[in-house]
């Protein structure tokens, strides 16, 4: 199927009456590589990536020693019985030596203590949980990725809809402003007319009613614009400046049946639930191997005040033996939880096919209303210059004229409409496939890299004063500006 860049080209010459573009006018391709850029949402979906990129690292970390350190130190104070009578250093102003003193058999005074220790701990069998929890943290990771590109795609969808929406309402703008100026033209002839009594007043009020309600949806139409223009704000992240016309369509699939093949097969929605299901299939093992024992190595080491020294060594193994039944309840909530997980793979394919066929029928309309659109405005032309001239011969009345020139200029409106539903129904069939990324447009943009920040922080780095890791990580940071 042809696509009708002539179609829009003439539409936009014949409707919009817009002369020779600028210079240097916004494309299309401008709006889109701003809009990724500068969008909010893609930035707060990186930070989730890269919070889930951590959870890697975490549960990394679990399969370490870990090593903690303690130092203590504490003043053991000593008060004496005074049943007796005896009275203490402290009230009779005398001062014990460092250590402790005496009056009698009863004493009193205070002893410091210290001690340094080191401890570590290494997790040595567990059943395969952890390892198991590393593998839920990556491939969460990677879900998480998907639900990035979906989030990038929307963005982008939604700056191709904000172009068209202002390119429509700027359209619909210079279309009511040329019917004013008609309409004022053929109000002041009118009132030539009537004051050489060639018409009536009732023509005169016609022509005054007419073009009050041109006014009135030019007035509608600037309203239009100013709130596609502050869509296209949010969207894109700066006022539009002079828009270019739409020379092209992206490429989407040769039938419908193809592209609903690629959307199964690349949809980003789609591979998140499958990542969904590895998932919640990790999850049943984890389940199952709390039921098994986990053994774990341990070590200290000693030094107090008097340069005493201690070092432990030991190896325990825990393991459930009875736990009220939670153990097969978290097992069966487990395997339920799967099977969410492949149904919802089943629901988000049925929608994204849905959305595809929708996308496509609409396109198929749009292109069909272009098609008529033609037609109809040829012959509103045809009609109303035809009643211009009758009216000349005194054949037709003002309102004949009046009628057709709004015949007309509704065609020119419909035929607008048609011609932007029909671009952007092929980027919602782009959106719908999945392929509405930087790639597939070639907007020529150096794209935000997934992948880079996970690399630097999947074996837990340390801190950059240890780690060559932690090192690489601190400059991958600042070269992202973070």
């Amino acid at each position: 199927m042809k696509w009708r860049n002539g179609v829009l080209a003439a539409m936009a010459a014949l409707c919009v009456g817009a002369g020779a573009l600028p210079a240097r006018a916004e494309t299309l391709a401008d709006a889109l590589v701003l809009a990724y850029r500068h969008s909010g949402l893609l930035e707060k979906n990186r930070a989730i990536l890269r919070a889930a990129d951590e959870d890697v690292a975490q549960a990394f970390a679990q399969l370490r020693p870990i090593i903690n350190y303690a130092v203590s130190a504490q003043r053991n104070y000593v008060f004496p019985n005074n049943s007796s009578g005896a009275q203490v250093n402290a009230l009779s102003g005398q001062s014990g030596q460092f250590g402790q003193s005496s009056l009698g058999d009863v004493s009193d005074g205070y002893e410091d203590t210290a001690s340094i220790g080191l401890s570590a701990s290494l997790l040595v069998w567990d059943g395969g949980r952890t390892r198991l929890g590393v593998d839920v943290a990556r491939e969460t990771v990677l879900a998480t990725r998907e639900s990035l590109e979906q989030v990038e795609q929307q963005v982008l969808f939604d700056a191709v809809s904000a172009y068209l929406a202002v390119r429509e309402a700027e359209a619909f703008v210079d279309l009511r402003q040329s019917n004013v100026e008609l309409l004022t033209a053929q109000l002041d002839a009118s009132r030539e007319r009537f004051d050489v009594g060639e018409v009536t007043r009732t023509d005169v009020a016609l022509a005054e009613s007419q073009l009050a309600s041109a006014r009135s949806l030019l007035s509608s139409s600037r309203g239009d614009l100013e709130i596609a223009r502050s869509q296209y704000v949010r969207a894109v992240g700066q006022a539009p400046g002079d828009l270019a016309p739409i020379d092209g369509q992206p490429r989407t699939a040769p039938s419908l049946s193809a592209a609903q093949a690629v959307a199964r097969q690349s949809h980003p929605t789609v591979l998140r639930d499958m990542r969904g299901i590895t998932i919640a299939e990790l999850n049943v093992l984890r389940a199952k191997a709390a039921r098994r024992p986990s053994v774990s190595a341990s070590a200290s080491l000693g030094v107090d005040d008097d340069y005493t020294e201690s070092a432990t060594l030991g190896l325990e193994m825990t393991g459930p033996i009875y736990q009220g039944g939670a153990l097969s309840s978290a097992i069966r909530q487990a395997a339920a939880r799967r099977d969410e997980s492949r149904a919802d793979l089943h629901v988000t394919v049925d929608e994204v096919l849905e959305a595809v066929a929708q996308a496509w029928a609409q396109r198929d309309v749009a292109i069909a209303r272009i098609d008529a659109g033609q037609l109809e405005v040829r012959a509103a032309r045809i009609a109303y210059r035809g009643l211009q001239e009758e009216v000349n011969l005194g054949a037709r009345t003002t309102l004949d004229v009046l009628d057709a020139e709004q015949d007309l200029q509704d065609a020119r409106a419909n035929l607008i409409s048609a011609g932007i539903a029909e671009i952007r129904s092929a980027y919602q069939i782009l959106f719908a496939m999945g392929l509405m990324t930087v790639e597939h447009l070639g907007l020529g943009v150096t794209t935000y890299d997934p992948a880079a920040y996970y690399q630097a922080v999947k074996d837990a780095p340390a801190t950059s004063k240890v780690s060559p890791q932690g090192e690489r990580l601190d400059s991958l940071l600042q070269s992202i500006g973070r």
